[in-house]
Parts: C-alpha cells; sequence; structure tokens
C-alpha cells in the first residue's frame, strides 16, 4: 500500500480525527474540564470527518480513488475551517478580539440579574483557557491538528491525478 493513496490517507484522517475527539472527551471526562461553546463547535468537523473518512477509505479501495480524493478536497476545506475557528477562539483567549457575548467578557446586567436567579449551569468562559501545554491552549492546538489533517487530506485528494467532480 502507498502512503500516497487516498485509501491510507482516509484511514490516517479518521484515526487523527477519532484520537483528537478521544483526547477533548478525556480532558472533559477525565480531568474534568468543561468545554466552552467554542470548544464545542470545534469538534464537529472531527464528529463529521470520522465516518466520512471512513466511507471515502472504502470507496477508494473497492475501485473509487477519484470519488474519495474529491471527498479529501471537502475534507480539507471543513479542517481549514476547522482551524480557522481555532483561531479565532485563540485569539479570544489571548484578548487580541472580543468573543461572543454568550461566553465572554461580562453579560449585561439584566441577564446577569436572570442567570444567577435561574441557578443555571456554569458555561465556561470563551476567553479564559483552560489549559496550556507549551503556552498553546486546545484551542491553539486545535489550530495545528485541523491544519495537519487539512494539509493531509490535500496531500490525499492531490495523489495520483485529478479528482472526479
Amino acid at each position: 500500500m502507498q502512503l500516497r493513496s487516498p485509501t491510507v490517507v482516509c484511514a490516517l484522517l479518521a484515526l487523527g480525527s477519532a484520537a483528537t475527539l478521544a483526547a477533548a472527551w478525556y480532558f472533559q471526562l477525565v480531568i474534568g474540564l468543561t468545554p466552552c461553546p467554542l470548544c464545542l463547535d470545534q469538534r464537529i468537523p472531527y464528529y463529521v470527518a470520522v465516518p466520512l473518512t471512513l466511507i471515502l477509505a472504502v470507496l477508494s479501495a473497492r475501485g473509487r480513488p477519484g470519488l474519495a480524493r474529491a471527498g479529501l478536497w471537502v475534507i480539507a476545506l471543513l479542517m481549514a475551517g476547522n482551524a480557522l475557528l481555532g483561531v479565532y477562539h485563540a485569539g479570544i483567549e489571548w484578548h487580541f478580539w472580543q468573543g461572543p457575548t454568550t461566553c465572554s467578557g461580562s453579560a449585561p446586567a439584566a441577564i446577569s440579574d436572570i442567570m444567577s436567579a435561574l441557578k443555571t449551569a456554569h458555561v465556561p468562559r470563551c476567553d479564559e483557557a483552560a489549559w496550556r501545554l507549551f503556552g498553546i491552549s486546545m484551542a491553539g492546538w486545535n489550530v495545528l491538528v485541523a491544519a495537519a489533517l487539512s494539509a493531509l487530506a490535500v496531500f490525499g485528494a492531490r495523489s495520483g491525478g485529478r479528482p472526479a467532480v
């Protein structure tokens, strides 16, 4: 099997996406870091990528590599968009720009009063990094992982000719 084959690339993408989700769930369920709304949004592309890349791997293995390469372009765009969402979230954490009012900054007084009166569950703030490794927050790590998976998808999509559209 060639490393550049769409089947292998799809399998690697499925594995990378599943591992990223496993890490996110580990931090949530084992470590106890509750994800903010933007963190949850950043998981969606991985939830889409796992089954889609597995389907594309099967298509490629069954003699439809052109269709698999076309799907890899979709995965590349999906992960590139997720990397941009991660940049947005990391920028909010570093206070480069304002985040959504639902999870960052201070809420207007009326909303704060209603929220405290209802005693709702704590919504983690999007503008505070709950954890960092080497100075990089989980949003920052998502940028790196999503960008790498996007590059891998482009690598697979460009292999062996042009994708069938």
